[in-house]
């Protein structure tokens, strides 16, 4: 809370504040992290935690990666930043080595637009769909239980009407359905509508991965009405599936796609990739952020790409994702396991509190998150070790044996 003292434990002392310093959109922390290394991170009294959660599926090489590190070192020495009427070298390169990507996992060519988070991705691709669709036909549909972003056209696409509420009235030309019903969807697409936007996987709202057939009958029919399939890899992307893109598990072709968080590891920045006769539309000034491939921060782009691509992230998702599904299935009071990769969702048994399964586990040393009443999300670093792995499960099930015997007294 904004007038909340601050716990002289936790935290320290900020000369001529009685009061948490930031604005109360998070809540009281509940922990200060004072540094990090690979899966492992340390509170500012020294113990020690498993990153179960990467920052929500952000530092996907770890932390302090070496990699990253140096990059950030030797660019922060030789150019951070220029204004986009010129082109940087490190933003070139990093435009060409993520097109790169994208043409290996589309077979099509395209662009690429750098921004600073998923929600500028995500207001990139809004603005896209308009100038595509024209006056008339400017709507996006997305899913209910969609998480997009909290600026307000990227909260708008969100499918989670309750966040709305605080901002009413919000932006027109959004509609909602339910995820997986492709008749739904169906129904939604009509003249007025210029791009379907979803997630492979829906994140946020509770690690929900879309149904077999689902995707790919939502693309016939985007072919079908010459309307715009944007797929939001914000959290999915980079690997974290156990392919380069979620949208790889299903066979398809988006026209344009949203990525972020595991993008810089850490380092704020975002991209949406078009390919190239639909991002055509947009003309100079029709878009643009003053920080867009910005040097500094396209170094690190440069330096993940690299880095994953070395060490085969969409394996180790895959292999390392495997064996942690299998170790938390085998967990008693974990009903089900749901996701892909290392991007993986455990439903509670009937009765069982998420959130006091989280803060048990954060006791214990556990970093995870309940990303709804009954699931528990872990997203660990791909190079995440099977030995941390086997610890983390091992803390993970003791603080939820510990809940279940806690709720029973």
């Amino acid at each position: 809370m904004a007038n909340e003292p601050m716990s002289k434990h936790a935290f320290p002392e900020a000369a001529g504040f009685d009061a948490c310093p930031f604005l109360p959109v998070f809540g009281p922390p509940a922990v200060m992290f004072a540094r990090g290394s690979g899966t492992e991170l340390w509170d500012a009294s020294g113990k020690r935690y498993l990153d179960f959660l990467c920052g929500l599926a952000v530092t996907s090489l770890g932390h302090a990666n070496p990699v990253v590190a140096d990059a950030l070192c030797s660019q922060s020495q030789t150019l951070l930043h220029v204004s986009n009427f010129f082109a940087n070298d490190q933003a070139w390169n990093a435009a060409v080595e993520l097109n790169a990507l994208l043409e290996e996992a589309t077979g099509c060519k395209g662009q690429v637009f750098f921004c600073n988070s998923g929600a500028e991705a995500n207001e990139a691709a809004i603005k896209l769909a308009r100038k595509f669709g024209g006056r008339g036909r400017h709507v996006m549909v997305s899913a209910l239980g969609s998480f997009h972003g909290r600026t307000l056209g990227a909260l708008a696409a969100t499918g989670q009407p309750a966040k709305h509420e605080p901002f009413q009235p919000m932006p027109e030309g959004f509609r909602h359905v339910t995820f997986g019903d492709i008749e739904a969807l169906s129904a939604a697409v009509d003249s007025s509508v210029a791009a379907v936007l979803l997630e492979p996987i829906q994140g946020e709202g509770g690690v929900i991965p879309a149904p077999d057939g689902y995707l790919a009958a939502v693309e016939r029919m985007c072919r079908e009405r010459g309307v715009l399939l944007i797929m939001d890899e914000v959290q999915t992307g980079m690997a974290r599936t156990g392919k380069w893109f979620g949208f790889q598990h299903h066979g398809i072709t988006p026209d344009a796609v949203l990525m972020a968080k595991a993008l810089g590891n850490g380092v704020p920045v975002g991209a949406i990739w078009a390919k190239r006769e639909v991002g055509a539309v947009f003309s100079p000034g029709d878009h643009g952020s003053t920080y867009s491939g910005t040097a500094l921060v396209a170094s690190v782009v440069r330096a993940v790409i690299a880095e994953m691509r070395r060490i085969d992230a969409p394996k180790l998702a895959t292999d390392t994702g495997a064996y942690l599904r299998g170790k938390l299935a085998a967990v008693p009071a974990v009903v089900s396991v749901r996701g892909a990769g290392l991007l993986l969702g455990a439903e509670l048994a009937t009765g069982i509190d998420s959130g006091a399964v989280y803060k048990a586990c954060l006791a214990d040393g556990l970093v995870v998150n309940a990303v709804n009443a009954t699931t528990i999300r872990m997203a660990p670093p791909l190079n995440v070790s099977r030995e941390h792995v086997d610890e983390a499960v091992a803390v993970f099930a003791g603080a939820l044996a510990r809940v279940q015997k806690e709720a029973a007294q």
